[in-house]
Formats: structure tokens, C-alpha cells, sequence
């Protein structure tokens, strides 16, 4: 019987996300694409698949070199990915990172007075 490893289990395994939970929602939100396709969690990995995984303001693209069922220290994982993803992703991040981008959660309303404040003394203005 050959292997095989479900792609939340995979995605969690090397690291793009946190908790395998957050993998499986992140597959069912449609966050992870495989030939412009969404994925479901129960997808099976094979090695050589491709896949582009939004992740917060990056859109990471990776390509699966071998299949593992553990998680694995971060130095063991480029023996399972390979990131492909373009330097213009990270280069955005890092843009936004040094313009004080400011996240507001949706639906968490206008900021309050102190909030406002808080926010206005981080950014310096």
C-alpha cells in the first residue's frame, strides 16, 4: 500500500501553519489552491504537487518534495518543501511592515478614543 498524507496534515507537518486546525479552515476557506483549484483537507499529497497557500498578505507557492506524517524542527524543512514563491511577495510584506500598516479585525467596529490614541502614538503621528 502506498503512502499518503492528507494536505492539512502536510501543511501543518512543514510549518506553514501553526495548529493543524488552522491548516483544515484555511483548506476549507479556499486558502489553499492546487492547479487554481481550492482544496478540501482530506486532498492527498504527491510528491512534485504544487500548491499557492494564502497566508495572511503573502501568497506563499510550494512544491512538495517528499511526504512526512510528524511535524519537523524548521531545519528539517526544506528536505519537504520547496518554496517557489517570487521575491515580490516577500518584498510587499516587508513594504508593509515599514509603512505601520494598521489591521483593523472585520466587524470589531470603529476604534475606541484610547484605541485611536494608542494607535496615533505607535505610528509615530
Amino acid at each position: 500500500m502506498e503512502e499518503s498524507v492528507r494536505i492539512d496534515k502536510w501543511l501543518w507537518s512543514v510549518r506553514l501553519y501553526k495548529t493543524r486546525n488552522q491548516a483544515t479552515e484555511a483548506c476549507r476557506a479556499g486558502k489553499v489552491k492546487w492547479n487554481d483549484h481550492a482544496v478540501k483537507p482530506s486532498r492527498v499529497v504527491q510528491p512534485g504537487d504544487l500548491y499557492r497557500v494564502n497566508n495572511g498578505p503573502v501568497i506563499r507557492t510550494v512544491k512538495v518534495i517528499s511526504l512526512l506524517h510528524n511535524r519537523v524542527s524548521a531545519k528539517l524543512v526544506p528536505d519537504y518543501l520547496e518554496d517557489l514563491t517570487p521575491v515580490e511577495e516577500f518584498e510587499k510584506l516587508q513594504m508593509m511592515k515599514e509603512l505601520n500598516y494598521e489591521r483593523w479585525d472585520r466587524g470589531a467596529g470603529r476604534p475606541t478614543k484610547k484605541s485611536r490614541r494608542l494607535i496615533d502614538k505607535l505610528k509615530g503621528t
